[in-house]
């Protein structure tokens, strides 16, 4: 396989997941992964629904950090498992997520958008009232709000996130109709020193393309971006390492040598095989 790290993981210990961590590294083991990096959910002031009550998808990140020590004591001479978070950024929650991160020792840690203007994209009713092209809008204008007011992350997560639950999903989007609107984003996270993932976690999804779409992998390595990660986004064990060799050729067809793992918050760069 050309790339052997995942670096995009859920376990039960997220809420939308019920898959346990240790079958999840059996099954990475079993796909020949040298690299394992979970990275549950921690979304502060998640919406709250019926089947979301207050709190879902803050992760007990002391249980969590736990299991994830046996497990990689158990496994040690067959797999390097790492220690990663999923933060989902909100503007106004700049100092609460700078205390978090300063509480545990990380290696890597993912910001992403799942809430925007206090919803989730995954949910219709963030879609109503508005055109697509204004929802995808809203959503990539908040990554650049993210991005201005928070920097303790390493790679910003599915950039385009939303055209998951668009109501045409990716059939008339491109990066040159949010041309502008990715090229500050882009040029935003490669001055603040940060990477972006090739997320692979769409195809489960019925997505064409991988998040985000080549155009935008291809114009951030121009704009002089190297930290790039990759992650399946599986929150069950079949799923983990989804669509690899494809995310290889993408990376090489953009000019990417090398793809990125992150130890101790420090990027290490290995070779696309």
């Amino acid at each position: 396989m050309p790339i052997t790290a995942d670096c995009h993981l859920h376990t039960s210990f997220s809420t939308d997941s019920t898959t346990p961590m240790e079958k999840m590294i059996q099954k990475g083991i079993q796909l020949g992964l040298t690299h394992m990096c979970f990275t549950e959910h921690m979304d502060f002031e998640y919406p709250i629904t019926e089947s979301t009550p207050k709190g879902s998808f803050e992760v007990d990140t002391a249980a969590y950090l736990y299991e994830l020590l046996r497990y990689r004591e158990k496994y040690k001479e067959q797999i390097h498992i790492l220690f990663g978070i999923e933060l989902g950024l909100q503007p106004h929650q700049t100092e609460r997520l700078a205390a978090y991160v300063k509480s545990y020792d990380f290696d890597f840690i993912i910001g992403s958008t799942h809430v925007c203007k206090g919803m989730d994209p995954c949910l219709p009713k963030y879609f109503e009232g508005k055109t697509e092209e204004q929802a995808y809008s809203d959503y990539f204008q908040s990554i650049i709000d993210n991005v201005k007011n928070f920097s303790d992350f390493d790679v910003y997560g599915h950039l385009d996130y939303v055209v998951r639950y668009g109501p045409n999903r990716d059939r008339d989007y491109s990066y040159t109709k949010y041309q502008d609107l990715f090229d500050t984003m882009l040029k935003l996270l490669i001055e603040k020193g940060k990477g972006i993932e090739v997320n692979t976690g769409g195809v489960k999804k019925g997505m064409r393309k991988l998040h985000p779409i080549t155009d935008v992998i291809r114009r951030y390595r121009e704009l002089g971006g190297e930290i790039i990660t990759v992650g399946s986004d599986s929150h069950e064990d079949e799923h983990i390492a989804d669509a690899f060799p494809r995310a290889a050729e993408i990376l090489k067809d953009c000019g990417f040598e090398y793809y990125t793992i992150f130890e101790k918050r420090q990027p290490r760069f290995r070779r696309i095989c």
